[in-house]
């Protein structure tokens, strides 16, 4: 039965859209037709699921028979954890993914045996109560200077893209990555957002909304890279700034004593 519904329930998207088993095919990235999926003889991949998703709204669940509801409304995607951890105390742990796990992470965001594996730890401090949190170890160097590789982040769970702060970093979970970028919304365009790295030689792109499973607002930083070079850096920005406050107080003095 549910094979059989799945077959009927793909055809009967194609035949919403108006396309033929070969435009379909070409739409979704499937080789030459769809005819061997509509006879039942192939399954429906990850992939062609995402294609569905992502670019004409369909309900994985509808497709099974698990939902009434054949589209998804962009505005209300959930991108809240899937899998949430407490300790003894009823309070919810921050797991650590760490660059390895996160390259298994979005296969397994909601199998909480696989999660509960993950190192967690609980922050007594009042800037991290009453909201989830999660570690994420920074990969590759996309987010330098304010983010080097290895260095961690911890990100508040989200539950609306609707809510976010444009211009803020957000660790971003799609089907088949974890993403550490700042994030903007896109005006007149509410299907997709931007994601925009620090370091200028990695290019804005779009994403899908709905290709968005889990959103972190990031708020603070683990760095165990503390060192000389750092201490001056931070020494050379307290300078400037003090240069540029005595310019615009000359500069303000010589305005009144020319009035």
């Amino acid at each position: 039965m549910e094979k059989e519904l799945f077959v009927k329930r793909f055809r009967e998207i194609r035949e919403d859209l108006h396309f033929t088993q070969v435009e379909f095919a070409e739409k979704l990235g499937i080789k030459n037709t769809t005819a061997d999926i509509e006879r039942g003889r192939t399954k429906l991949s990850g992939e062609v699921i995402k294609e569905l998703l992502k670019q004409f709204r369909i309900n994985p669940l509808w497709i099974y028979g698990e939902s009434n509801q054949k589209y998804l409304d962009l505005d209300k995607v959930n991108v809240m954890p899937k899998v949430i951890t407490v300790d003894g105390e009823g309070n919810d742990n921050t797991l650590m993914v760490n660059q390895k796990a996160a390259a298994g992470y979005p296969q397994n965001i909601q199998e909480t045996g696989w999660q509960k594996k993950l190192p967690a730890f609980n922050l007594p401090l009042p800037e991290y109560r009453n909201a989830t949190y999660r570690g994420f170890q920074v990969e590759g160097n996309s987010m330098e200077p304010n983010l080097e590789a290895g260095e961690w982040v911890l990100g508040k769970a989200m539950d609306n893209i609707s809510y976010i702060n444009e211009g803020k970093i957000y660790v971003i979970i799609t089907f088949d990555s974890v993403l550490v970028k700042k994030l903007y919304k896109i005006p007149n365009n509410s299907s997709e957002v931007r994601l925009v790295s620090i370091n200028p030689e990695y290019p804005p792109f779009n994403l899908a909304v709905n290709e968005i499973q889990e959103l972190w607002q990031v708020n603070s930083k683990l760095t165990f890279s503390l060192n000389g070079n750092s201490e001056n850096s931070i020494l050379q920005e307290l300078k400037e700034s003090m240069e540029e406050l005595k310019r615009e107080l000359n500069s303000f003095k010589r305005k009144r004593a020319l009035n």
